[in-house]
């Protein structure tokens, strides 16, 4: 309605008439009868012709404030499989504009973020689906192998392409800067134990624990513990970790992840079942969809099923999702495995 509010003003501060309007977008006069009159709304990928005709950003047709803007861009982002090139053009045009003013730049740039990583997230959901088939097609040849391999996110044994020091120097430098961001020390410290720099991991896990009094300190240390062989020290962390009392839920969860590592897949269901029933609304899926992934594992198509309407539930009764990609992706999950029964 907005939108049509805005056209329908933006042609007549140019004293043209709905036909001519109509003749230079190459559309019917009817059509643009019914964008003024909000009966409907111009195909996404007329957005950028629109704008450029009147001489005004896309963003200024919807006639809402920037804050609103992005948070409506946002949800298209999540609510969506691939964009093609003409939506993603468009999202980048607006997000740019909003890029280059200082108050919006940070938001602009974090859903730039968003957008550019749902799009590679997507176009390596399809990239699995080609090397399948190319692996199939091609009679196993080594590279259609190593192409799904990559597609899907294996583990890459060569050092020298899995390691993650640019990240690590990056985040460390951002650390320096920065000593009180809990979320990039944490970051900083999974890639540090993950490239088995375990030294530099403590010292920068003293940093958390001055400013960190909760389970991801011992969480750490039993991390770090682990990955030195130290499974008695690990061991120890793990149960301080159990027994600290007023965490939030997402120790619980943590807890579960920790229990699935070890293959203690029972413990780790209970703490994932728990995490969620103590979790305050909206509440997350997370736990639901880690069981489903164990259920597949140990070969429970019933109990994956189970999950992943579970998964189906959370997202309608605490997030109000009934359609979209988030939505559809779960609901191929539980047909691929009811084909599977």
């Amino acid at each position: 309605m907005e939108m049509g509010k805005e056209i329908r003003r933006l042609r007549n501060d140019r004293g043209i008439t709905q036909e001519a309007l109509a003749d230079a977008l190459n559309v019917t006069a009817q059509t643009v009868s019914k964008w003024e009159c909000g009966t409907s709304m111009p195909d996404v990928q007329m957005l950028p012709e629109i704008a450029v005709y009147f001489g005004v950003t896309i963003d200024k047709l919807f006639a809402m404030a920037p804050e609103k803007q992005m948070e409506r861009i946002e949800n298209r982002i999540y609510d969506n499989g691939l964009f093609d090139e003409a939506e993603e053009r468009q999202i980048e045009q607006q997000l740019s504009t909003y890029a280059d003013q200082p108050e919006h730049a940070g938001q602009a740039k974090l859903l730039l973020t968003k957008l550019y990583n749902h799009q590679a997230e997507q176009y390596r959901l399809l990239a699995v689906e080609y090397g399948k088939e190319a692996v199939e097609k091609t009679g196993g040849d080594p590279d259609a192998v190593s192409e799904l391999a990559n597609a899907w996110g294996s583990y890459i044994p060569d050092w020298n392409v899995r390691n993650h020091h640019a990240l690590i120097e990056w985040y460390s430098d951002y650390c320096r800067r920065n000593p009180a961001n809990r979320s990039a020390l944490m970051w900083l410290l999974d890639n540090l134990i993950d490239d088995r720099r375990l030294r530099e991991a403590g010292e920068w896990l003293e940093k958390l624990a001055a400013i960190d009094s909760t389970f991801r300190v011992p969480m750490y240390r039993c991390m770090i513990a682990q990955a030195a062989g130290d499974s008695a020290e690990a061991e120890a962390q793990l149960r301080q970790m159990e027994a600290m009392e007023d965490q939030e839920w997402c120790r619980d969860v943590t807890l579960g992840d920790m229990y699935t590592l070890r293959q203690e897949y029972d413990r780790a269901i209970e703490w994932y079942r728990r995490g969620q029933e103590v979790q305050f609304s909206p509440k997350f899926t997370d736990s639901a969809a880690s069981i489903a992934h164990i259920c597949e594992i140990r070969g429970d198509r019933a109990g994956a099923i189970a999950a992943y309407r579970e998964v189906l539930r959370l997202q309608r009764e605490e997030w109000g999702i009934v359609s979209g990609e988030e939505h559809d992706a779960v609901a191929r999950a539980i047909q691929r495995l009811q084909a599977l029964s």
